[in-house]
C-alpha cells in the first residue's frame, strides 16, 4: 500500500472532492481516481459511494480514513524532524476577516519571512461561519475570528483577547468632544461600515435591533483602511471599528472615537486550529509568531 495512495484518499475524503483534491495535490483527477481504484483493489471494499456526481465514504472508508490521517501525521513527523528550525519549508492556509488580514500584512509578515524564508503564507478572507466549514474540511491550517466568544470542543484556542470596539468619527465631527452621547444621537449620519452578516459587523447589527434600530449606511466595504482613509477626509461620515485599526490614527489626531454610553458589544479575537489537526514545524513557527506579535496580552 502506498503512503502517496493514502495521501491522496484522505484529500478525497476531507475535500469530498476528487477535483479538488487533484488540485491541492497538483495531480490529475484522473490519476487521484486511479490511486483511490487502487486503494480500493487492495483492501477488497468500496471506499466512497458514488450517486449523481456527488461521494461520500462507506462505513469501511470511515474506518480507512481514521488510519490514513494516523499514518500521514506519522510521515510527516518522520520528514520534519530531519529538518533543522532554519530550514522549516512549507506553506501556510490561513483565513481571516479583512481587517486582521490587512493589519498582519502591513505589520508584520515581511518580518516573519526574514524569520522563516521557506514558509509560504496564503492569506484567505471569510466570513466566521465559513471559516469554521474550512477548518472542518482541513483547507484552512488556522483561523483568527472576530466574533462572539467560540466554544467547541472539537477546535483549540490558540490564544485570544477581548477586542474594544468604538464608533469612529473624522477629528472635526460634529460629534467630537461631546460626551455621553447615545447612539439615538447619531444614528443619522452618513456610516461607512464592514460588510453586512461578517464578523463583528453581524454582532453590530443585532445590538442595534435590540433597540429597533436599522442603520442603512452609505458605503459597505471590508477594508478598514479604506474606511479609514474616507473618516480622514469626511467631516460627517462615522464607522464602527475595532481599536487595532484605528488607535495610530487616533492618537495621531486624525481621527477620535466617539462617546456612546449606551452601545455595548462582546467581541473576542480568536486565534483557532481544528484539534485534529497535524500541527507541524512550520505550523508551529506560524502559529507561535501569531500569539507573540498579533495579541497584546
Amino acid at each position: 500500500m502506498e503512503i502517496r495512495n493514502l495521501i491522496s484518499f484522505v484529500q478525497v475524503a476531507e475535500l469530498n472532492s476528487f477535483t479538488k483534491a487533484a488540485q491541492v495535490l497538483g495531480y490529475s483527477q484522473s490519476t487521484i481516481s486511479f490511486q483511490i481504484k487502487q486503494l480500493e483493489t487492495e483492501l477488497d471494499c468500496l471506499l466512497f459511494e458514488r450517486i449523481n456526481h456527488t461521494i461520500s465514504l462507506t462505513d469501511r472508508g470511515k474506518e480507512l480514513l481514521v488510519y490514513a490521517q494516523q499514518v500521514n501525521n506519522l510521515t510527516d513527523e518522520f520528514m520534519q524532524s530531519m529538518e533543522s528550525p532554519k530550514e522549516l519549508k512549507g506553506l501556510i492556509n490561513f483565513v481571516s476577516p479583512d481587517s486582521v488580514c490587512e493589519d498582519m500584512l502591513l505589520t508584520n509578515y515581511f518580518d516573519f519571512h526574514k524569520h522563516y524564508p521557506g514558509i509560504n503564507l496564503k492569506f484567505t478572507n471569510a466570513d466566521t461561519g465559513d471559516m469554521f466549514g474550512m477548518l472542518d474540511r482541513n483547507e484552512a491550517d488556522a483561523i483568527i475570528t472576530l466574533d462572539n466568544h467560540v466554544y467547541r470542543s472539537d477546535y483549540v484556542i490558540a490564544k485570544e483577547e477581548h477586542i474594544q470596539m468604538n464608533f469612529v468619527a473624522n477629528k472635526n465631527s460634529a460629534f467630537a468632544g461631546k460626551k455621553n452621547l447615545s447612539v439615538e444621537d447619531i444614528i443619522n449620519s452618513p456610516f461607512v461600515l464592514t460588510e453586512r452578516g461578517m464578523g463583528y459587523r453581524g454582532i453590530f447589527d443585532k445590538t442595534l435591533a435590540k433597540k429597533s434600530i436599522d442603520i442603512k449606511p452609505v458605503l459597505e466595504v471590508g477594508r478598514t483602511d479604506i474606511i479609514t482613509k474616507l473618516l480622514e477626509e469626511n467631516d460627517d461620515c462615522i464607522s464602527f471599528l475595532p481599536c487595532f485599526a484605528t488607535d495610530k490614527k487616533v492618537q495621531s489626531g486624525k481621527l477620535v472615537y466617539l462617546d456612546i454610553c449606551d452601545f455595548e458589544t462582546d467581541i473576542w479575537k480568536q486565534l483557532i486550529y481544528h484539534k485534529n489537526k497535524w500541527i507541524s514545524n512550520c505550523l508551529y513557527a506560524f502559529l507561535e509568531y501569531v500569539k507573540e506579535h498579533e495579541f497584546k496580552n
